[in-house]
């Protein structure tokens, strides 16, 4: 033990110091953001949440100067961290598109005002849909068109889009007298 100690007793030492300044930095964030959060009447748990990022980074930061301390090369962060960034991005990527179309099923499903079987209008742009809902789905509306082309549309899209609830058919209302 005495030989561990001795041979990397620099390390230990300024791993220590590093532990005590980012503790010290963490500590005044975390002070300062609740105080920002109690003056602009935000949450408590809004700034916990704010300060929970913080100490992250903070870790973050102290793992790339404790293998700088612990003699990592340069050359070989960089490319560690190039490599996790590169996978965090495109996970982020593929993540958000799936969890923004389910999010938006969850949320048509409890305050979407149209149904199966009704006929709406999409208006957009680049292509405008005037067809029946034949199911909503968790993911994406499945529309019919009026020539019979099944059309399937992103649930975040339709929220994000005017819609019109077209009138139902003279042969619909003439069942309904």
């Amino acid at each position: 033990m005495n030989e561990f100690y001795s041979t990397y007793k620099d390390e230990i030492i300024y791993s220590a110091i590093l532990l005590f300044i980012l503790l010290i930095i963490r500590a005044i964030i975390v002070i300062t953001v609740k105080k920002i959060g109690k003056k602009s009447g935000t949450t408590e748990a809004r700034a916990n949440l704010i300060g929970r990022y913080a100490t992250v980074t903070l870790v973050f930061i102290a793992l790339l100067i404790e293998a700088l301390i612990i003699g990592v090369e340069v050359g070989d962060i960089t490319l560690i961290f190039s490599s996790v960034f590169a996978v965090i991005g495109i996970a982020l990527f593929a993540i958000w598109s799936i969890l923004s179309n389910v999010t938006s099923g969850v949320i048509m499903f409890f305050s979407f005002p149209y149904k199966v079987g009704d006929k709406i209008k999409i208006h957009d742009k680049d292509y405008p849909v005037e067809a029946i809902i034949e199911d909503i789905r968790a993911f994406q509306l499945i529309l019919r068109e009026d020539n019979g082309d099944l059309v399937t549309y992103p649930n975040n899209l339709i929220l994000q889009k005017a819609v019109t609830l077209m009138e139902k058919d003279a042969l619909d209302d003439s069942s309904i007298l």
